[in-house]
């Protein structure tokens, strides 16, 4: 079976922004992730669905 060259790498992409998420909040005390994730969560009207 012949594979496909894959465009779009999604398990890189997903380390990739949990890495750059680390690093911003590891600089940040608990009230200001708080506030950070309730700031993002006010911008987004996106909603995860299982």
């Amino acid at each position: 079976m012949k594979t496909k060259d894959k465009t779009f790498d999604s398990v890189k992409y997903m380390r990739e922004q949990r890495e750059k998420l680390s690093n911003k909040l590891v600089k940040m005390s608990k009230e200001e992730i708080i506030n950070y994730f309730l700031k993002l969560k006010s911008k987004t009207k996106l909603k995860p669905s299982a």
